[in-house]
């Protein structure tokens, strides 16, 4: 039975306020009647100390039926209500009831009543009850917390139903005469001012075996933690790990791993994150979340078994941002590797037998969620060897090729597009950790041929509606960014095997037709296509530099989409679209590209590149200071632009620089 049907079976009916004549020459005289007589009840006048020094006495014949019967009247006459100037004396009472529950059985029922009636709202006399009385009413709500001690089962949830109340009470339909209800938040305030937080999580340790209990004590502790100020005082009794361990307890209802994992978030969320995380750093709780994990992973057939999986990997996913946690030594990493790959390559292991991911919202979400946990786990450095036995870098490059037509996919169009995109956003980040497996499964060779398509006027509907497609609706573009991070990824390893692969397949040449195509774009993406021309720039400077027949290659071309550069409007470096990021790059081209390379010098000079670096010099007089904080290479760059026309002064002849200057 609820609170609210427990206390409307015990409401007394008080008599009318009509008030008649004694005297039946008289006319009757009916009183002003404000509200329904039904609607009207008065507190019957009750002592208190006289019931506490009762249930004090313990020396007396028929005393325990005595200290019932009180009890019982103290029940009838707050039946609506306690108010807050007796509320110390009450709990008292209350407290006086649950010590005597050993000995005396037949003291629960009292004690248990007491509580029902606790359900409802305060009552104040004044509005300036609630501050006046509000140290009783702290300490006696706290006293719930302690009451938890008690081993009954039927109190125990009492307490429980009792503390939920005060966020979903009701108030009670009759009015008691002169008071009012106390505000629907002071019951909670009050709460957190006496700790009543605390003292819950610290009662889960004696409810080891009983489920119930355990249940009713994790709904409390959910609303509790909806507060910053009841998170800090979980967070106090080690609330994350001790609630953690528990995660896979048998629950045939599978309330337990619901409401435990929404307390985890919510101490996350709004406590200190970095405790939180801690507490949860360790190989119990590590071990009982991949279990739970594993289990939903293999046997998740309902919308709430998937999202629930889902949230229990982001909070992994958060630990796993701790360097310290052992995510190798429970196991943890190798499974979730498997789990994310599974798909993608073939194996044996039993875990994954006959599993499949569908197109529904939640099991795409958990694809990226893994694509996004491997990436941390990888900053790890033990964790490289687990990737390569788990074939990581070949199940990513499956998505780096063209949409097959005819392939029957499992995701849907636009699906398929963001974990694409994912994916090789993945890869920049694992690729240059395996070089050798880079390598052996022809990184290289796939990521050209992908740009190739990316470049091609094949027809492509692009949805970018995610947040890695953001600028490519309708367009390959960000197809192409995400390869040419890849790449640049890569360049910047400065390893000769990888760099000399790449120039043997073409890719200066293939960037450069690139980077002169978007010029010729029209599009109105326009910061993307600055980001894809500065890759461009960056990747050919890592390819170029100290190798003076790849700057051959390079050639007139190459230097004539840097001096397209060069002439972009000045008033466009301060637009924020990211114009400045590709004059940083074009500096640095012709640093690694062009310098060195005396066929590429002179036409520089001819076509006045060396006037336009002057040029922009003197327009960006702040430019030294901003490449500067951007590359100390581009900064040596920029220094010597100027020495660079002394330098070709010397080395060309004074006609053919003036000739240079005439035209």
């Amino acid at each position: 039975m609820s609170t609210r049907e427990a206390a409307a079976t015990t409401e007394a009916q008080e008599p009318g306020s009509r008030i008649k004549s004694s005297s039946p020459r008289q006319i009757p005289v009916v009183g002003v009647v404000t509200e329904d007589e039904e609607a009207q009840h008065t507190f019957k006048p009750m002592d208190l100390n006289r019931v506490i020094k009762l249930l004090e006495e313990t020396d007396k014949d028929d005393l325990e039926e005595k200290q019932i019967k009180s009890v019982k009247k103290l029940m009838e006459c707050y039946q609506n209500g306690f108010p807050l100037r007796d509320l110390a004396q009450i709990f008292k009472i209350l407290n006086l009831c649950a010590g005597k529950i050993e000995n005396q059985p037949r003291f629960i029922e009292s004690a248990y009543n007491i509580l029902k009636l606790c359900g409802l709202p305060f009552l104040k006399k004044k509005a300036s009850d609630e501050i006046t009385y509000a140290e009783d009413t702290a300490n006696s709500i706290a006293l719930l917390g302690d009451l938890m001690k008690i081993p009954s089962s039927e109190l125990r949830i009492q307490i429980c139903k009792c503390i939920v109340d005060f966020y979903h009470a009701e108030p009670p339909k009759k009015h008691i005469t002169g008071y009012q209800q106390a505000s629907s938040s002071y019951k909670i305030q009050m709460a957190e001012v006496g700790g009543l937080a605390k003292t819950m999580v610290l009662s889960l340790a004696l409810l080891e075996n009983q489920l119930v209990e355990k249940l009713w004590v994790l709904k409390v502790l959910q609303h509790l933690s909806t507060s910053e100020v009841n998170c800090t005082l979980m967070m106090e009794a080690q609330a994350a790990s001790g609630i953690c361990v528990h995660l896979n307890d048998p629950d045939p209802s599978g309330q337990l791993l619901f409401r435990s994992s929404e307390i985890l978030w919510n101490l996350l969320e709004k406590t200190s994150k970095e405790e939180i995380i801690q507490q949860l750093s360790n190989l119990e709780c590590l071990l009982t979340l991949k279990e739970v994990f594993k289990n939903l992973f293999m046997r998740s057939f309902s919308h709430y078994d998937r999202q629930l999986r889902n949230d229990i990997l982001v909070i992994t996913t958060i630990i796993a941002q701790n360097p310290g946690a052992p995510m190798i030594e429970s196991g943890f990493t190798r499974d979730l590797i498997l789990f994310a790959t599974f798909n993608e390559v073939k194996s044996q292991n039993p875990l994954i037998k006959g599993l499949k991911l569908s197109n529904c919202y939640e099991d795409f979400e958990l694809k990226k969620l893994l694509f996004n946990i491997i990436v941390i786990l990888s900053k790890d450095l033990p964790t490289v060897q687990l990737l390569i036995d788990g074939k990581v870098l070949l199940a990513l490059f499956t998505y780096v090729k063209k949409p097959e037509k005819h392939k029957i996919i499992e995701w849907s169009a636009a699906q398929y597009e963001e974990l694409q995109l994912h994916a090789i956003a993945t890869l920049s980040s694992l690729a240059p950790l395996l070089i050798e497996e880079y390598m052996l499964y022809q990184g290289n060779a796939r990521v050209l041929a992908f740009l190739e398509w990316c470049e091609s006027e094949e027809a492509f509907f692009s949805h970018g509606n995610s947040f890695h497609g953001t600028g490519g609706r309708g367009n390959k573009f960000a197809q192409m960014r995400y390869s040419l991070r890849l790449l640049r990824a890569m360049v910047y390893l400065e390893d000769e095997t990888i760099n000399e692969d790449l120039c043997e397949k073409g890719t200066i040449q293939q960037l450069t037709g690139i980077f002169k195509n978007i010029i010729k774009s029209n599009d109105k993406e326009e910061a993307i296509v600055l980001e894809i021309q500065s890759d461009i720039l960056l990747i050919l400077s890592g390819l170029c530099e100290d190798h003076v027949p790849r700057k051959e290659i390079f050639g007139t071309e190459g230097v004539d989409i840097i001096l397209h550069v060069m002439k972009t409007d000045p008033k466009k470096l301060q637009s924020g679209l990211g114009y400045n990021v590709l004059l940083f790059s074009t500096l640095d081209s012709i640093w690694c590209c062009i310098l060195g390379c005396y066929p590429l010098e002179d036409y520089f000079l001819e076509k006045e590149g060396i006037f336009l670096l002057l040029d922009l010099l003197a327009i960006q007089r702040n430019l030294y200071l901003l490449v500067f904080k951007k590359s100390r290479k581009l900064y040596h760059c920029l220094l010597t632009a100027r020495l660079l026309q002394l330098w070709m002064l010397r080395r060309i002849s004074e006609q053919k620089f003036m000739l240079c200057w005439a035209n």
